[in-house]
């Protein structure tokens, strides 16, 4: 992965995670599965258990303790509604940028 992907992942990969969230409670390792098979396959394990931490503390989602049939418990994490919130701005945010940078890059044409 390229550095200006990097870059624009860090402005992006919260809502991205939220919006993985939609519906279905994951744990830490999911999350980083579901990434991977969205094509976000370099993203370290670390930077997606450091993102739950902050949405956890943002009180974005709701985190319940689960038994794991390998080792300690699971931290499940469920998008609650200022999670839900959240994620709708993130989208119309997203279609704002999205929308412009599109018109910017036919005008460049």
């Amino acid at each position: 992965m390229g550095k200006q992907m990097t870059e624009m992942l860090k402005g992006t990969l919260e809502g991205i995670v939220l919006a993985l969230l939609t519906g279905k409670a994951a744990y830490g390792y999911e999350i980083t599965t579901l990434l991977r098979e969205q094509g976000f396959t370099e993203i370290a394990e670390g930077t997606v258990y450091a993102l739950l931490v902050r949405i956890e503390q943002k009180g974005l989602v709701d985190v319940e303790k689960r038994p794991s049939e390998k080792g300690p418990p699971r931290k499940v994490y469920t998008l609650n509604t200022q999670g839900e919130k959240e994620l709708s701005e993130f989208w119309n945010t997203w279609s704002f940028l999205s929308e412009r940078l599109e018109q910017l890059r036919k005008e460049g044409k």
